[in-house]
């Protein structure tokens, strides 16, 4: 469970990491030692910067970190599961939803200092404004909401690959592709049938939070409630294209 649970809080890390570097540009930064991470660089062009970091040192620098981060929690917190919390109420109040303030600073105490620095240098972080533990708390609550869910009633749809950016390798979650925060709503103004309301396409957890940043709830409802209508958007196919080529080694 231990090496599921590694590539899933890599996935998470990950998709934190991606939305930073796919937002804001980042100027080259000079190479560290072998002992630290690789430096995420972006190039420049003639009268304006280019805000698509080098997908192969942006995968490495994920695969660095997220191994560092991981391998420092606490030993429950790498073995959580579904059917651990079933069977250990102390565990399933400790890692319930929403993780307490003490919880968090908890599952990053024994991290190396760094982890601070790095995610300092690379503009990840700007403390005193954004810290660590700002930084890390929708990483560890996306991790341990992952590892804790009980398996989707959609198991029979699952695809073997990302149905956006297309990578087979790392965890995929479901997607509401009606929203359950508007489903009262849909059914009122009669956007959908019932029994369209559980339809889902399964993501990486970058693209699902992609799509999530390109449209409101009820824009996802009225006008994206398809994957096909979603993969023919502009910009959908430029992120795709861009997040499909950070790939990082397999373990």
């Amino acid at each position: 469970m231990s090496e599921e649970n590694d590539k899933i809080f890599q996935d998470c890390f990950s998709s934190a990491v991606l939305e930073r570097y796919s937002t804001a540009p980042r100027k080259r930064m000079a190479k560290r030692s072998r002992k630290s991470a690789p430096a995420p660089t972006s190039s420049t062009q003639t009268g304006s910067e280019n805000t698509e970091t080098d997908p192969a040192e942006l995968a490495e620098f994920i695969e660095y970190l997220s191994t560092e981060i991981f391998s420092a929690l606490p030993s429950e917190a790498r073995t959580l599961s579904y059917s651990a919390l079933q069977h250990n109420p102390s565990l399933a109040e400790t890692y319930s939803d929403p993780l307490t303030l003490s919880t968090r600073e908890a599952l990053i105490q024994s991290l190396p200092f760094s982890v601070a620095d790095t995610l300092t240098a690379y503009t990840l972080i700007s403390p005193p404004k954004t810290d660590l533990l700002t930084f890390l708390s929708p990483v560890l609550t996306s991790y341990i909401t992952t590892v804790t869910n009980p398996p989707p009633a959609w198991h029979t749809t699952r695809p073997t690959a990302c149905e956006i950016c297309g990578r087979d390798w790392i965890p995929l979650s479901y997607h509401h592709l009606i929203p359950k925060a508007v489903h009262a709503k849909v059914l009122k103004r009669g956007w959908h049938e019932e029994h369209m309301l559980n339809k889902v396409a399964w993501l990486c957890r970058a693209c699902h939070s992609f799509v999530h940043r390109m449209a409101s709830n009820e824009e996802l409802a009225r006008e994206w409630h398809d994957i096909e209508r979603i993969l023919e958007r502009e910009d959908v196919q430029r992120w795709s294209a861009w997040v499909g080529s950070v790939r990082w080694k397999k373990r």
